[in-house]
């Protein structure tokens, strides 16, 4: 029974209701002004003033707001699961607007449907309440003794007519999803609309995850060996690292924000290129890993995009390095060869850096662990490596990673010319 009773609790079904009977409102208008319809009867109606109907819909139908009226209606009255499922578009072209004409035609149609049965159950009820022996659709009901069975009869006549507005309305959603939904090019824009947001929601991934996390790397090495090491003048020179290397990192995070924030006047910020290779090697060094690079670029040899992605791969390659083996030497080769951009970042791996990697590893792993245990999830690691590709990829290059011949090799090549 709670079932049974359960949509006429609902909303939607009286907001349903209502738009139908807009449809049926239009038709009763239509019916007031045609000419001489007083005494037509039912056929008459049919053939006359239907037809009539249905060309000043279709004739609505060809202004292309008509397809936004009637969808941003059926949004708030239909009340769909996702208002993606119902445009509230302008027609685009003949195809939206042959789709409006049927919407418009179907709509009104089914509206005055109900609005008729409405107006017929109405009146059976108030002549089944207020008449011995009521006529209900010209068919005469007995009145010796069923008089007062009669008003008993009303409660189970508005039972039925609640369940066919209940599914009319869930008709009446079923031809707005298929009429006035998004049409095939619509759906195409807004998957390609996804795609671009996907895409730019992966890259500030990127970008925070290499400048943050190689400022927090360096960070965390130049706090450890201050706290070792008694010097003074090592460890002002280790806190004078980290003062740059947080600015450094506010720099890259206030640029990233800017990307992020939608405001239509914001402004295009200057991202850190190979020529900000240096300070990025000397970042290392001062945390304690000598570094030998060997840059052979030409002077404006680069597209932007491309300087750009080289420097955060060098920068993640060398993070990886002061992380998983801090105090090795690191050697970094950017080189122009045969029309491609060569990226190569390697570090010793020796007894020692092996012990520090696996203890730092280990490390890691304990915490990743209990942070997804504490989570409930899933630890999902390797991001730097696998942003290093995607970034590779997208600009029509490779990359590889692995150990050769005692040292761990970050290898990457792409293309000068980008889509080549």
């Amino acid at each position: 029974m709670p079932r049974i009773l359960a949509p006429f609790l609902s909303a939607a079904v009286y907001a349903r209701w209502l738009h139908l009977w807009v449809g049926c409102v239009f038709a009763g208008v239509i019916l007031m002004i045609y000419p001489g319809t007083y005494g037509w009867s039912p056929a008459e109606v049919l053939l006359r003033a239907v037809p009539l109907d249905a060309a000043l819909l279709v004739l609505a139908a060809l202004v292309p707001a008509m397809r936004r009226a009637e969808g941003v209606q059926a949004r708030l009255l239909l009340l769909p699961e996702r208002e993606q499922d119902i445009a509230a578009e302008p027609a685009r072209g003949w195809a939206d607007r042959r789709r409006t004409a049927a919407w418009l035609v179907g709509r009104v149609a089914l509206g005055s449907l109900v609005g008729l049965l409405t107006v017929l159950t109405l009146t059976a009820c108030g002549d089944l309440l207020t008449r011995p022996a009521p006529k209900v659709y010209g068919v005469g009901l007995p009145s010796q003794g069923g008089a007062l069975w009669y008003p008993l009869a009303v409660p189970v006549l508005l039972f039925g007519y609640g369940w066919l507005v209940v599914w009319a309305g869930r008709l009446q959603l079923a031809m707005a999803v298929r009429l006035l939904g998004p049409s095939p090019a619509e759906r195409l824009a807004a998957a390609e609309l996804r795609a671009e947001r996907l895409l730019e929601r992966n890259r500030l991934a990127r970008e925070l995850h290499d400048s943050i996390g190689h400022a927090l790397t360096v960070t965390v090495l130049q706090a450890g060996a201050a706290r070792e090491v008694g010097d003074q003048a090592f460890v002002a020179r280790a806190l004078e690292v980290i003062e740059e290397t947080g600015r450094q990192a506010m720099d890259d995070l206030e640029r990233t924000l800017v990307l992020l924030r939608e405001t239509p006047d914001r402004v295009a910020t200057e991202h850190p290129g190979i020529e900000q290779l240096p300070g990025l090697f000397d970042t290392a060094r001062s945390a304690g890993s000598p570094v030998e690079a060997w840059i052979d670029v030409p002077s404006g040899k680069l597209p932007g995009v491309l300087s750009r992605e080289s420097y955060r791969i060098v920068q993640e390659g060398v993070t990886n390095a002061l992380k998983y083996a801090p105090g090795e030497p690191i050697t970094v080769r950017v080189a122009v060869r045969d029309g491609r951009l060569e990226l190569r970042c390697a570090n010793a791996v020796g007894t020692a850096a092996q012990a520090r990697s696996a203890a730092a590893r280990g490390a890691q792993a304990r915490n990743a662990s209990a942070r997804t245990a504490a989570r409930g999830g899933s630890n999902r690691g390797g991001k730097g490596l696998r942003g290093i590709r995607e970034r590779a990829a997208l600009l029509g290059g490779e990359a590889s990673a692995g150990a050769e011949s005692g040292e761990w090799v970050l290898a990457v090549r792409m293309p000068l010319r980008l889509g080549a």
